[in-house]
């Protein structure tokens, strides 16, 4: 899918949360800037979470009333960091996990996990693949 604008983004995330079912792990793949959470707040708007979706980037996690999970695991080096701070128990916690910078993390993300890749194309272009 191609979106040439923040709304399109928003609104394919939207569908693409009907998709999803509590306990999946999404991964989001994409370059700073690509649009990351800006493909959160679909989902999240998908799940009706009315809250404002911001980047986890300091606290890790944003947990939205146990339906969504938003991961930023930008700063960590390896999974067993993420185990020490209890983040991997949220895998199991029965809401929806998107996980920015998974493969950071990727020794202790559970199997069957989603995909999601945003590509930048343009000044406001990108190409979304969902796997």
């Amino acid at each position: 899918m191609i979106s040439h604008s923040e709304a399109e983004t928003i609104e394919y995330a939207a569908r693409y949360a009907q998709t999803l079912r509590p306990g999946d792990v999404v991964l989001l793949d994409g370059e700073m800037g690509a649009g990351k959470t800006v493909f959160v707040k679909g989902i999240a708007r998908g799940l009706g979470i009315g809250e404002e979706i911001t980047s986890p980037t300091y606290a890790y996690m944003n947990d939205y009333g146990g339906k969504l999970y938003h991961y930023d695991c930008y700063r960590l080096q390896n999974g067993a960091q993420a185990e020490a701070m209890g983040l991997c128990d949220y895998f199991y916690a029965g809401g929806v996990c998107v996980v920015e910078w998974g493969e950071n993390i990727a020794d202790v993300l559970p199997p069957h996990c989603r995909r999601v890749t945003i590509a930048k194309r343009g000044e406001n272009e990108r190409e979304i693949t969902a796997e």
